[in-house]
């Protein structure tokens, strides 16, 4: 069974998603009341991504910084890394809810009933984001698993 648009319906239907089905799912946000653009809007993925790199290489040029006078081998260098963008995206999400990468984008971080991330909450998040697959798995939100977790969303400044 073919449709106009050529190809198995059902293949349509796998490669388009649930939209290409007739399964109206909302916009990222409308569930949880943010707006549709502009800010306080869910941010897009793009954004989150360039953060994310920015963030990485102000890590990388701290350690590197310090990887001479401490005389790290590049396995500790990689080491390091990741626990100086640990760290900083623990305390910087918790206590202002920006790291520096998503305030260069213009995103933060928020909590969803609207208090401040917080210790525990950032901890947890970073701790899944650091792990790399939870940050991967998205919902229809654009919420990762290590936002579902610590009840956060990333939107647009």
């Amino acid at each position: 069974m073919s449709s106009a648009k050529g190809g198995p319906r059902w293949t349509q239907t796998w490669l388009g998603g649930a939209s290409s089905a007739g399964v109206d799912l909302g916009r990222p946000g409308e569930r949880m009341g943010f707006p549709e653009s502009g800010s306080g809007a869910v941010a897009p993925y793009g954004r989150r991504l360039v953060a994310l790199f920015i963030d990485w290489g102000l890590s990388l040029l701290v350690v590197s910084l310090l990887a001479r006078p401490f005389g790290w081998d590049p396995a500790e260098r990689s080491t390091w890394t990741l626990v100086a963008f640990a760290v900083q995206a623990w305390l910087l999400t918790a206590f202002v809810g920006v790291t520096i990468g998503k305030r260069l984008c213009g995103i933060r971080v928020v909590r969803l009933d609207g208090r401040p991330v917080g210790l525990g909450w950032a901890l947890a998040r970073t701790l899944l984001l650091v792990l790399v697959l939870p940050a991967l798995i998205w919902d229809r939100d654009y919420r990762g698993l290590h936002d579902r977790a610590s009840n956060t969303a990333v939107v647009n400044l």
